[in-house]
């Protein structure tokens, strides 16, 4: 029977945020190193963004709101490409993690006297940082093409507290993706559903304008839910009560399966 002295516990805590912090610093390392990956991640949002209010904007602004244009349909749309952003990034999140399994790096972090787990939830950490900085330049894209949210402080603190919740899902979804990939090509596709959530939701149109099957899925989605409450708090109202719950559990429920899926995945390939 192997019992764990008292100095072994207290000393377990700082050895496992010294070993996180570790592999805290290799991601944002690889992230300053090649940089080409986040510039093509945030890249993808931003271009949409540009080519619908530029292009649709117009139409469909006077869609949503009598006699509304371009800077209508802005304000609807910002909380769609939010959530296209970090849905994007979760490809970078996929592509690292392969990577980091089929280049060997991983046995030989094995073979180290680490706190295994330490690998996944240091790039956890790092998927944070890389969608902190892309959603701030899509933000500022926004704002520069003239978008003014009316959120107040409790509105700013929900909408980031939200977009974290949704960061922290989409990465341990994607962790798990790159985890369970043959390839770093498969890992590379495998997230790209979720970029398709946004479209198939209320991130660019009503639900209310789609056909009556698209519209049932679209409303039942996970991204629907988060959008609505998070163009709420951005628009500095209060956000519905089921719309704010789904959102809220449906972020709980895919953080946790992603993440029991990605250490279950880890220590299996082991």
């Amino acid at each position: 029977m192997t019992t764990t002295t008292p100095t072994a516990a207290a000393s377990a805590g700082p050895a496992v945020l010294a070993d996180t912090r570790t592999m805290l610093g290799r991601g944002v390392r690889r992230l300053i190193r090649y940089p080409s990956l986040t510039i093509m991640l945030v890249g993808i949002p931003v271009v949409f963004l540009l080519l619908f209010v530029y292009v649709l904007g117009g139409t469909l602004g006077a869609g949503l709101v009598p006699g509304g244009g371009r800077a209508d349909y802005l304000a609807y749309v910002v909380p769609g490409f939010l959530l296209l952003t970090v849905a994007s990034s979760g490809q970078g999140t996929a592509i690292g993690v392969a990577m980091d399994m089929t280049e060997g790096i991983i046995a030989r972090f094995r073979t180290m006297a680490i706190h295994q787990p330490s690998v996944l939830t240091g790039h956890a950490f790092g998927a944070v940082i890389q969608n902190g900085a892309a959603l701030l330049v899509v933000l500022g894209v926004a704002l520069a093409l003239g978008y003014r949210p009316d959120a107040g402080p409790l509105g700013w603190l929900g909408a980031i507290g939200l977009l974290l919740l949704v960061v922290l899902a989409v990465t341990w979804l994607s962790m798990a993706l790159g985890l369970g990939a043959k390839s770093v090509e498969t890992a590379s596709n495998a997230p790209m559903v979720l970029m398709l959530l946004p479209f198939l939701g209320s991130g660019f149109v009503p639900t209310e304008s789609m056909p009556t099957v698209l519209r049932w899925f679209a409303e039942y989605q996970p991204f629907t839910p988060i959008m609505e409450t998070l163009r709420a708090f951005l628009t500095g109202t209060t956000p519905g009560g089921l719309d704010a719950a789904s959102a809220l559990g449906w972020c709980v429920l895919v953080i946790a399966v992603g993440y029991l899926r990605s250490r279950r995945l880890y220590t299996r390939s082991r």
